[in-house]
């Protein structure tokens, strides 16, 4: 990490765009720690938490050019994707790698921070000093993996050792801020008390940190709503807030030796629909076409594949019946099938695992006339 490494100079030969786009996020991160280490509180959080997102937007888009992305520009609009879009093909590209199975909690430390963000651009919340300190220090952690991953570079050779997000309070557990915040919350909704607007405002960061273990986290005011008549109501912070007990962090040293990465532990799976089995305060709205973005052919393309191998993989591994995986939209007489970038992993590991040959070669289509053979593959749920 970056204080126990040597400064090292990337041996990858840039590409001009990628070193532009790297200067911009190392510019920002350092205006965001600056803004972190600033003595004056007004405007803090704002310029930490703007500066920090953007920090990693165009760290992420300086990697994906880097490694030869071709979809840095919505093929639409003509203007360069956002930063929901960046994590999505950072999550597809095999060298930055983002969503592996170890790099998955890193996904989701963007996410988190990028929705802290978004309510502090767009409305307001209160983000408390220890859960933006472990957001400050985590950034910083994960922007040096990213420098050595992708540009055999770390942060030591472009800041000093002293230019860090320092705090007098030392980092907790994870568990007991969690559990001060929702009790701060409970307190400030009592009666006669006349600060639900902060209440509702602490309530929408943590809210915001779900994002850490649910891709599709966007911060609704009816959810805000709910979670508030769920703590007037006495219910547990397990209760209403079940996803952050899939949160946790990993620290290691001290002072300017810090590291922090957040980790995922495997919690109780949580419903996103309304229904007895689920106390309406843990219900969560989610935008279906932000979760389901990817086309046929957008799916089949960021696999490598034609798309009558896509399909052929699909019908495999049965993507089109996993309701987690794909919906069919209705639009009057119209309808289209998305796919999720849960989809869009499980048929990479498949693929991986079995290769495209074998698999077209038992799902091909063999014409009408033609009874298809039974798939020799494992795991086949093909009709």
């Amino acid at each position: 990490m970056i204080v126990i490494s040597r400064p090292t100079e990337g041996t990858v030969k840039l590409k001009q765009e990628s070193r532009v786009l790297k200067q911009k996020a190392l510019d920002s991160l350092v205006t965001s720690i600056e803004a972190f280490n600033a003595p004056r509180e007004q405007g803090r959080v704002t310029r930490v938490l703007m500066n920090l997102q953007h920090a990693f937007e165009m760290l992420l888009k300086a990697a994906l050019v880097q490694t030869g992305e071709k979809n840095i520009f919505d093929k639409q609009t003509g203007r360069s994707i956002g930063f929901d879009r960046c994590l999505g093909l950072a999550a597809a590209n095999t060298i930055i790698k983002l969503a592996d199975a170890d790099a998955d909690a890193d996904a989701g430390t963007l996410r988190a921070i990028d929705a802290m963000r978004d309510d502090e651009q767009h409305w307001f919340n209160v983000v408390s000093e220890q859960v933006l300190y472990l957001h400050s220090r985590a950034g910083v952690t994960l922007f040096d993996d990213l420098l050595q991953s992708v540009f055999t570079e770390n942060l030591a050779t472009h800041l000093p050792y002293r230019v860090l997000p320092l705090s007098v309070d030392p980092p907790r557990d994870l568990a007991l801020i969690l559990d001060d915040e929702y009790s701060q919350i409970a307190s400030l909704l009592q009666p006669g008390r006349r600060a639900g607007h902060e209440a509702r405002a602490r309530i929408r960061t943590l809210l915001a940190l779900e994002a850490h273990v649910e891709p599709d986290t966007r911060v609704s005011n009816k959810d805000v709503l709910r979670v508030e008549r769920g703590i007037r109501n006495g219910a547990p912070r397990e209760q209403v807030f079940p996803r952050l007990d899939e949160v946790s962090t990993a620290i290691h040293g001290t002072g300017i030796t810090l590291t922090v990465h957040f980790t995922k532990k495997q919690g109780a799976p949580v419903q996103f629909v309304a229904d007895d089995s689920v106390p309406a305060a843990a219900v969560r709205e989610v935008d279906l076409q932000r979760k389901y973005h990817r086309s046929p052919t957008a799916l089949a393309e960021a696999l490598g594949l034609t798309l009558p191998q896509s399909k052929a993989l699909r019908d495999h591994l049965g993507i089109d019946a996993d309701e987690t995986c794909s919906h069919e939209f209705v639009f009057g007489k119209q309808r289209y099938w998305r796919y999720s970038d849960n989809a869009f992993r499980t048929m990479r590991d498949a693929l991986e695992a079995l290769g495209v040959h074998a698999i077209w070669d038992a799902h091909k289509p063999s014409g009408r006339s033609v009874a298809r053979p039974p798939c020799p593959l494992p795991g086949c749920k093909a009709g």
